[in-house]
């Protein structure tokens, strides 16, 4: 175990040997595998911490003496909060890189789209749905993002805030890509209605549920109470549901091939969140000190944001009933959202 600064009394240069001191690589950390990865180097003790390598405490405080990050803005406890490494390993460079890739290819499909006149092909029905639905969906990933760029202030560490960060960054990105996409393909389509979205957002019964789960997480004060709730319990039961049961069935069955790739990117990314999600969570509810009180405090979050997911799913089965060629049932879509949740909570142990 490297030293740290704290053990012999003094933050001074050469007050203690570290690994590597005598390289012109230096770790402080012990990495996850053999050797510290380019993300470890960049994210590991970037995050000050008066326990690690900050003796003289932290160097600015809140007026009542609280300092800039603190371990009780969760209820969940750690024995090693620097433990966590993301498993997608994404970090600034990465993560600009990725979501670049992924607006180019977005924006192509959108402009080859409508050069090929795709648009006008869409059935009539469809349209409508993505008036509506769709429109009324990217409010939904909207709240989702502001949920987690605030969830992100609160973490205790670098690795934690990155995870939560890009995930934050994925749903505001997608809210984007929905409302850019649907406002050129609205150019090539007679009658069409930028309103209808936010007005079933805010107004349709069909979406009240989803507004109800979503608002409840926003209005969580407990960051990782937020990030549970949102990849471990809503994303599964609600946002893959509408996304990939829904939109990326019925779309093609429709006329519509231009949908399911600018949706796509976002089931890609809600793996690596998910992945992220499952590590963070597995280090907690199996912690050598903590396990017992994590795996308590995570099945009250389960019992607080199940129900009102699931309200929110069945809230939304009408959709399903609207286009003209239904390929799939929302029964159908909705049994595989109860499966994928059920493999979510076996990884981690937990009963649903």
């Amino acid at each position: 175990m490297p030293a740290v600064s704290s053990s012999v009394g003094s933050g001074a240069a050469g007050a203690a040997i570290f690994a590597d001191s005598d390289s012109r690589k230096y770790r402080y950390f012990d990495p996850r595998g053999q050797r510290a990865t380019h993300y470890e180097d960049v994210t590991v003790d970037v995050q000050p911490d008066p326990e690690r390598y900050l003796i003289q405490n932290w160097i600015i405080n809140f007026a009542d003496g609280r300092g800039a990050y603190m371990k009780d803005y969760t209820h969940a406890k750690s024995s090693n909060w620097h433990a966590f490494r993301a498993p997608d390993q994404e970090w600034e460079r990465t993560h600009y890189q990725r979501q670049s890739k992924i607006e180019t290819m977005v924006q192509s499909v959108i402009a080859n789209g409508r050069k090929s006149g795709a648009p006008k092909s869409f059935d009539k029905a469809w349209v409508r749905i993505l008036q509506t639905h769709l429109g009324a969906w990217k409010h939904a990933e909207f709240g989702l993002g502001t949920s987690l760029m605030q969830a992100q202030r609160y973490g205790y560490t670098q690795m934690i805030n990155n995870a939560t960060l890009t995930n934050s960054s994925y749903k505001l990105r997608l809210a984007q890509d929905i409302t850019l996409y649907l406002a050129e393909i609205g150019l090539d389509i007679p009658g069409w209605n930028d309103e209808l979205g936010k007005k079933a957002w805010l107004e349709d019964s069909v979406w009240q549920g989803t507004r109800e789960a979503i608002e409840t997480i926003m209005g969580t004060a407990d960051y990782l109470e937020q990030y549970f709730a949102i990849n471990i319990v809503f994303e599964p039961l609600v946002g893959e549901l509408f996304r990939s049961g829904f939109l990326m069935q019925a779309a093609a069955a429709n006329h519509d091939f231009i949908t399911p790739p600018v949706i796509s990117a976002a089931e890609a990314d809600y793996e690596r969140n998910l992945a992220n999600t499952i590590d963070l969570m597995y280090l907690l509810a199996h912690d050598e000190k903590y396990a017992t009180d994590n795996q308590k405090l995570f099945a009250s979050w389960l019992k607080k944001h199940r129900p009102l997911a699931e309200k929110a799913a069945k809230g939304l089965q009408p959709i399903w009933s609207q286009p003209h060629s239904k390929p799939v049932s929302f029964e159908d879509a909705q049994a595989r959202s109860q499966e994928r949740i059920g493999q979510i909570l076996g990884e981690l142990g937990l009963q649903g």
